[in-house]
């Protein structure tokens, strides 16, 4: 099995000060401390020459806009610079989001990236979220059709000597791009699928490696099953392989030690950091974001998927944390590794994407969670090796 970490690279400082009457405000220049920033950024280079020490297999990065939830405005700026700080490890940008972005410059920084970390770049592609489009003023009707032709636009750039292309949102008069991808035809393609029937569609027509849902449960597996009827179509089979799935996990001698040293950080990410200046999905659905058939493939409809609020958004006290820790790899590294493995069996995922710093975690505590799970969790894991896809063959053996 593969094991990656994912850092969204969290503006260090906790902004709950900066609250009026309890709510949060909207940011701006004199709340930003540059400080923070350059700090953020410098240790969390850190951490992941440490991912590469303790021989993980990857680290991922993403992008969003506008928030302390993430300062990864630009991943492939991130890519770059861990490219000439690491050797081996694998780079997964997850994901540079196509329907905001001018794809033919996208897929010349791709093609670089994969020179400059000499085939180690794993190129993830998305939509992005709401807020993303308010920011760049995209109408999100226009989603679906421009990442479609983003895409096109990339592949055809990294494959042809040169080519034309005539969309809708995108055209070009005979370009050839240079340099080339070092991998053939181009780096792997990873998409994380929240749903939408077309996404998984788009994902096994393009073979890409994909990470069904946020969390375990009905819409995972429906999703799984889905994606499994769209291969057969391709004459494809479902490889554990191209499966990830995304874990929070905190490794301590006790899952109470886990919850008193985590539980915090976790509550500043949903009542904070996750709801910042956000685009609430009642005023999505009036935007054509999603089409009116995204969900029909999903036994109990958007239910579990990001196009409802409450599935992410709720409020969290240290009740909810409590709670939700009986159920995560919150606890010793035992547990960790059964909990994990468990779940990855059931998703038929060989690919894993750890989450072990979420919110304001401190700089140590997050080395420490590292090296922790590099000694007592990491080797366990890449022995473990998932070869079935129990959701996908139901769905083979039905057809």
């Amino acid at each position: 099995m593969q094991v990656f970490v994912f850092d969204w690279t969290a503006y260090s400082e906790n902004v709950d000060k900066f609250r009026e009457n309890g709510k949060m405000i909207r940011l701006g220049k004199k709340h930003f401390n540059a400080k923070t920033a350059v700090d953020t950024y410098k240790n969390h280079a850190e951490a992941w020459q440490e991912l590469e020490r303790y021989g993980f297999d990857g680290v991922a990065i993403n992008e969003h806009h506008g928030t302390p939830f993430g300062l990864g405005n630009s991943p492939n700026l991130m890519a770059a610079a861990l490219s000439q700080l690491t050797e081996r490890i694998k780079i997964l940008v997850y994901a540079n989001l196509l329907p905001i972005h001018e794809p033919l410059r996208l897929a010349e920084e791709i093609a670089m990236l994969d020179c400059m970390t000499g085939g180690r770049f794993i190129c993830g592609v998305g939509r992005g979220a709401p807020r993303e489009y308010k920011i760049f003023n995209v109408p999100m009707s226009e989603s679906r059709g421009r990442f479609n032709e983003a895409f096109e636009v990339m592949r055809r750039a990294w494959t042809e000597d040169s080519f034309s292309f005539d969309g809708e949102f995108y055209k070009f008069d005979d370009v050839s791009i240079w340099p080339r991808p070092v991998q053939e035809p181009y780096p792997p393609i990873w998409v994380p699928l929240t749903g939408s029937k077309e996404s998984i569609e788009w994902a096994a027509a393009h073979d890409a490696a994909i990470t069904p849902g946020v969390f375990p449960g009905p819409m995972r597996e429906d999703t799984i099953r889905y994606f499994a009827e769209c291969q057969a179509r391709y004459g494809r089979k479902v490889d554990p392989n191209k499966i990830s799935i995304m874990v929070d996990c905190y490794v301590a001698d006790s899952k109470e030690q886990a919850v008193d040293e985590y539980g915090s950080h976790l509550m500043y990410l949903f009542n904070t950091l996750l709801r910042y200046d956000q685009v609430w999905q009642e005023d999505v659905k009036k935007k054509g974001y999603y089409s009116s058939t995204a969900f029909e493939h999903l036994r109990n409809g958007a239910k579990g998927t990001l196009a409802e609020d409450d599935t992410v958004f709720n409020e969290w006290s240290m009740d909810t944390v409590r709670a939700a820790a009986e159920n995560m790899p919150l606890g010793t590294a035992d547990e960790i590794v059964e909990r994990i493995i468990a779940e990855c069996d059931d998703a038929g995922a060989n690919n894993v994407l750890l989450v072990c710093n979420r919110g304001d975690i401190p700089h140590d505590m997050y080395l420490n969670q590292i090296r922790r799970i590099g000694e007592e969790v990491l080797p366990r894991l890449q022995a473990h090796n998932v070869t079935f896809v129990p959701h996908a063959q139901f769905e083979q053996a039905a057809s």
